[in-house]
């Protein structure tokens, strides 16, 4: 064989969380366990290893106004890249950022299209806004340009009623549920409130971001269904600043969100211990930073997850979850190595020592 330019990572190899080796090889931008022969000059990095972060709720593409132009995108991504983010599942963005794909320095991206929202029923031009007889057609679009996924836009505020409320008939979310299935996508939904977790649940769907409605009553049907949930904590420690300047104009709907962000930790915790899968999303993008996948973390553990779960809420699990590989044999070298256990203090995940992506160190 003839010489190759080849990375060696020495330590803690965390492969999954009950397999660790000692040592990992990067040969032509892929894992290897078997020390290569005919090579010169191996750069060295040593560290506790971990496969790429996944981010499984972000919007790249995506400003507090709509769609962002592609220097922006670009830095949305290098900014969660340099997080340890390496795997993101965008749920929802207006933007094209097919591009993102080209670029060997950039993060993964798994999209879910564009949002499907009901008419006036979610924040302006972020999503298609449209009525249930629509609704089929329009997941349908959106499963054949996204990777795999398609989302909902659940629930937001009914200004009638002046509280959240459910956004489509039991019928509609049936429907649309099944053609994305048999466009081969899986479903997920924007769900702040309790009202709409049964129908979209009893109606097949894969996935339910925020999830903060959730209560003993529908935890066993999550369970039943094996409906996975996104909680992005960091995004629903804003409830209480959403909610102030609506007290005036929509009190019930303010108290709602303060009373959902009060429960939140008992809301995610009981949700584990039932068995219900959970998945780390930051909800970067809108109004909210990239590159907090470390602190979306650190608010599993202050719910109650065991470190080891919420680690691997943002690796090994998610990373099978979203039909991506970890740190195995042949996989794409797509890891991030940190000076400490993370097992033992998930706050080390904020310092990464180096990040690997495709083989490279871009960090």
């Amino acid at each position: 064989m003839g010489e190759r330019e080849t990375l060696h990572i020495r330590g803690r190899i965390l492969v999954g969380p009950e397999e660790i080796r000692d040592e990992l090889w990067v040969i032509d931008g892929r894992v290897s366990y078997d020390r290569p022969t005919g090579t010169r000059d191996a750069v060295t990095v040593e560290g506790w290893a971990l496969p790429g972060l996944v981010d499984a709720h972000c919007h790249v593409g995506l400003g507090r106004h709509g769609a962002v132009d592609a220097e922006t995108s670009e830095k949305q991504a290098l900014t969660d890249r340099d997080a340890g983010t390496l795997l993101l599942r965008d749920a929802g963005s207006p933007a094209d950022t097919r591009w993102v794909d080209e670029r060997e320095d950039l993060p993964r991206i798994i999209r879910a299209g564009r949002h499907i929202a009901r008419t006036r029923r979610y924040i302006r031009d972020f999503a298609w806004e449209i009525e249930p007889e629509d609704l089929v057609a329009y997941v349908r679009q959106e499963a054949r340009r996204g990777d795999g996924w398609v989302k909902l836009v659940g629930d937001w505020i009914d200004r009638e009623t002046g509280d959240l409320g459910a956004c489509w008939p039991r019928g509609a979310v049936e429907a649309a549920i099944a053609a994305a299935h048999a466009e081969g996508a899986r479903v997920t939904a924007h769900c702040f409130a309790e009202d709409s977790l049964r129908d979209l649940v009893e109606a097949g769907i894969d996935c339910v971001e925020h999830a903060t409605g959730l209560t003993e009553d529908t935890i066993p049907l999550f369970v039943e269904h094996g409906v996975a949930i996104v909680p992005t904590l960091v995004n629903i420690a804003t409830f209480p600043q959403l909610a102030a300047p609506a007290d005036a104009k929509f009190p019930r709907w303010a108290d709602h969100m303060r009373r959902l962000h009060a429960r939140r930790y008992d809301t995610v915790r009981a949700a584990h211990d039932a068995g219900i899968p959970v998945f780390t999303g930051t909800d970067a993008g809108g109004s909210l930073a990239h590159g907090l996948i470390a602190d979306e973390v650190a608010e599993l553990t202050r719910a109650g997850l065991p470190a080891l779960d919420a680690l691997s809420a943002a690796t090994w699990s998610a990373r099978a979850w979203l039909g991506r590989p970890g740190l195995t044999e042949g996989a794409p070298a797509d890891l991030v190595v940190y000076p400490s256990d993370p097992r033992a203090d998930v706050r080390v995940l904020a310092a990464p020592r180096r990040i690997v992506l495709r083989g490279r160190v871009v960090g």
